[in-house]
């Protein structure tokens, strides 16, 4: 599939951060040794996205369990997962990019590498966030505390609004989250030759 210049930047970022997840890496531990991108050489934007992510993955699951009414990030598809991490990381700390292009590009890499209800799910979820972060909340900190943990900034005791049900990602019989996915359920650029 082909992309335009950041829009594969982005996919490089998903591919790196998926990779790193699925090996028990650190991202910059992928890039110091092998991995596969689908459309290589490596763009310095994706390098940016996926270790700036991954520095802070803590923060964004927060954000996302925050954000995703019944649904964890545990049990959310790896793609999705990885996904929503670098747009929520785009969307807080790349001041360039504007929100609702941040959302438009994710929903399109979600349908080109996610399932059929990925693109959904992914624009609710992000749509949640970029609504919060309109609103001026400081969703990092609002997000740790809807999770029961402290951060230094203990000003923001607004609760997260409920997401709609429709919004949701739909219950899956897929794998347990510590088994592997079957190789025909990952994005080609993840299964094995």
């Amino acid at each position: 599939m082909r992309f335009g210049a950041r829009t594969n930047a982005r996919s490089q970022a998903l591919q790196l951060l998926f990779q790193a997840e699925a090996t028990g890496r650190m991202v910059v531990d992928v890039l110091g040794g092998e991995y596969a991108l689908s459309d290589g050489p490596l763009d310095d934007y994706a390098e940016q996205l996926a270790v700036g992510a991954d520095s802070m993955i803590h923060e964004l699951d927060a954000v996302l369990e925050a954000n995703s009414a019944n649904w964890g990030v545990s049990r959310m598809p790896s793609v999705d997962r990885n996904l929503l991490r670098l747009a929520v990381y785009e969307m807080l700390h790349v001041d360039d990019v504007d929100i609702a292009v941040t959302i438009d590009e994710f929903v399109e890499l979600a349908k080109a590498y996610g399932t059929d209800e990925s693109s959904r799910f992914v624009n609710g979820l992000l749509g949640r966030v970029a609504t919060l972060i309109e609103r001026g909340e400081d969703v990092v900190a609002t997000s740790l505390a809807a999770c029961g943990e402290d951060e230094a900034d203990d000003t923001a005791e607004e609760e997260v609004p409920e997401a709609d049900a429709a919004e949701e990602f739909p219950a899956q019989e897929d794998a347990p989250a510590d088994e592997a996915p079957a190789q025909e359920d990952l994005p080609s650029w993840a299964q094995e030759g």
